[in-house]
């Protein structure tokens, strides 16, 4: 790209993009394996976002293999070998929530393997659920039917919105955090600059890194494949200390410019869970863009090895303070 002289330096100052502050934290919690069960609760609940799914309890879980511990990983997963009766519960199924709530923090979260397959819908989320959405909610990581890139959001109580233009890898797709408009999509935005960052692509290409940044200033969420030369070495090594400052151009980023997030946000938990159809996968125009066969529901309840795919792999998650 050329510039003329006159103005040239002007020319060449506006593509110099915002700095990114970041800060530094320090490392409060490592959950690794069986660290899950002593760091989560199992939620056997009816599922609010009206999914195919029954969430089992611990015991279940753990009698069912459908959750699974060892040394260095922790899987979640669903049943994949009942056919469902029509009129009987959903697929069995496991949603775990944080013992600990994190306001301003870092949460790294490495992650091997994602569930897959038409009707599902798995999420890394952080919320507080008792008066939601008061204290508002951040989607780390989420999407369905396989569909690809991954999308982050927020869900708020109104009077919060995001700019259209922001300095950031996603495109923006939604503006308005207010839950209670826009059957709640939320503001938030779309990885596609990275089409591995979901679904069957992002466990063909091994896995890879979600963090999370909140303060009051901003809401900032990264993706970094298992591969990517660009991955700061804080988070490949997991340091006792990161610094943000040096993790680049956030893949999504909500700024506080028009939303107070100190009076949004309040303490969250951490949510990890997979359900099936719903109020998202289960919708008549997704699931029929997703290419998926039959309806959302029928093909959850009658073909289980579909499923084997179906489960979470996390190496760790680590949060910082």
């Amino acid at each position: 790209m050329r510039f003329s002289l006159v103005g040239g330096a002007l020319a060449i100052a506006s593509l110099v993009k915002p700095v990114f502050t970041g800060a530094t934290y320090s490392l409060c919690d490592e959950i690794i394996g069986e660290g899950f069960y002593d760091k989560f609760n199992f939620e056997a609940i009816t599922d609010p976002t009206h999914g195919r799914v029954n969430y089992v309890d611990r015991e279940t879980a753990e009698n069912l293999g459908l959750t699974v511990a060892t040394s260095d990983s922790f899987i979640l997963r669903a049943d994949d070998t009942t056919v469902l009766s029509p009129t009987g519960p959903g697929r069995n199924s496991v949603r775990i929530r944080s013992d600990k709530t994190y306001t301003t923090h870092v949460a790294v979260f490495k992650i091997s393997h994602i569930p897959e397959g038409c009707g599902t819908w798995p999420a890394v989320w952080e919320t507080l659920e008792a008066g939601w959405p008061k204290n508002g909610e951040i989607d780390i990581l989420e999407g369905v039917n396989n569909m690809g890139p991954n999308q982050a959001h927020l869900h708020t109580s109104p009077n919060c919105s995001i700019p259209k233009n922001i300095d950031q890898l996603g495109t923006v797709v939604t503006t308005d955090c207010d839950a209670s408009v826009n059957y709640n999509s939320g503001c938030g935005s779309s990885f596609n600059y990275a089409p591995s960052s979901f679904g069957p692509k992002f466990n063909q290409a091994g896995g890879g890194w979600y963090a999370v940044e909140r303060t009051n200033e901003y809401i900032s969420v990264w993706y970094w494949g298992s591969f990517d030369f660009t991955t700061p070495l804080d988070v490949q090594q997991g340091f006792p200390i990161v610094d943000t400052s040096g993790w680049g151009t956030p893949s999504a980023h909500f700024p506080n410019t028009n939303c107070d997030i100190a009076s949004h946000f309040g303490p969250n938990n951490i949510i990890i869970d997979l359900t099936f159809c719903g109020d998202w996968a289960g919708d008549s125009a997704t699931y029929s863009q997703s290419g998926c066969p039959s309806t959302c529901v029928d093909y959850v309840n009658n073909n289980p090895k579909a499923f084997s795919g179906a489960y979470f792999q996390f190496d760790y998650i680590r949060i910082y303070e």
